[in-house]
């Protein structure tokens, strides 16, 4: 017992040094005006920067799209909890608060697209590697991550995809019908449905993949993962995919998800991969 609290006591005492090594802050996406216009001018796009201890650091990156329908966004456990998790691997993370699009989806592709640039412009002062940026996004963010994976290009293109319980297409028999008519409209055509659905537009030059959801996600159908994995295979895309028995969706960081350490040993084996 007094080696437990010893240990608690050395590692609460670490905690202020650990912080401070940690550099963390919060900037505007846009330095001038979006590249997009927003109907909601008040919605404002923002980066969260965590960038890890110097001697940590190995040049990696992720920017980190949260999920939320495309009607709000989690930022919390689909954003600012992963922070820690990739710091301490060594990788900086920046967490996408994006402005939702409320029938207008060129607004958040042009934020997701302006973050990956902003990390790359800012690449020599963050110790990053421009060719070793990737992106991670849950459900709708899952989506929007897609979105850059297979339509970026240039500096916005991401050099490796992370996709929680992702909406993947926006046609009508397998799409979130709420991320749908948020992004596109209630009277989306089809030419549109098929041009944001990420599943159709996979390439040999995709960018390889891991996507992990739960069988029993009553919310988007695995069939969106799935079948995005299955395109990424046929295209010889390096690609991971994981299927848990059950839990549902939404859970990104939290702890109650009961596969939240397999979650973590696989991500982290994952990341350690190439």
């Amino acid at each position: 017992m007094k080696i437990r609290k010893l240990l608690t006591m050395c590692l609460l005492a670490a905690l202020p040094i650990m912080g401070f090594a940690q550099q963390t802050f919060t900037m505007n996406l846009w330095t001038g005006k979006a590249s997009e216009k927003s109907v909601d001018k008040s919605d404002t796009a923002k980066v969260m920067v965590f960038l890890p201890e110097k001697k940590k650091a190995t040049g990696r990156a992720v920017v980190i799209c949260p999920g939320g329908g495309y009607a709000g966004l989690s930022m919390q456990s689909e954003g600012t909890d992963w922070a820690e998790f990739l710091n301490n691997m060594g990788i900086a993370a920046f967490v996408l608060k994006y402005r939702l699009p409320h029938g207008k989806p060129e607004v958040p592709v042009s934020d997701a697209e302006e973050a990956m640039k902003l990390v790359r412009r800012n690449a020599s002062a963050w110790g990053i590697n421009p060719k070793d940026v990737g992106i991670m996004g849950f459900s709708a963010g899952g989506h929007l991550a897609s979105v850059l994976a297979v339509h970026g290009e240039k500096g916005a293109k991401p050099d490796f995809q992370i996709l929680f319980y992702p909406v993947i297409t926006m046609m009508q028999e397998f799409t979130h019908q709420g991320s749908h008519d948020n992004l596109l409209g209630t009277n989306a055509k089809r030419k549109k449905e098929q041009q944001y659905s990420s599943d159709m537009h996979v390439t040999r030059v995709t960018p390889r993949a891991l996507i992990m959801l739960c069988d029993d996600d009553h919310v988007v159908q695995p069939s969106n993962g799935v079948n995005f994995y299955t395109e990424l295979y046929r295209h010889d895309v390096p690609a991971s995919l994981h299927v848990f028995p059950d839990g549902g969706h939404g859970w990104g960081a939290k702890i109650g998800f009961k596969y939240h350490l397999e979650m973590i040993f696989l991500l982290k084996a994952w990341l350690g991969s190439f």
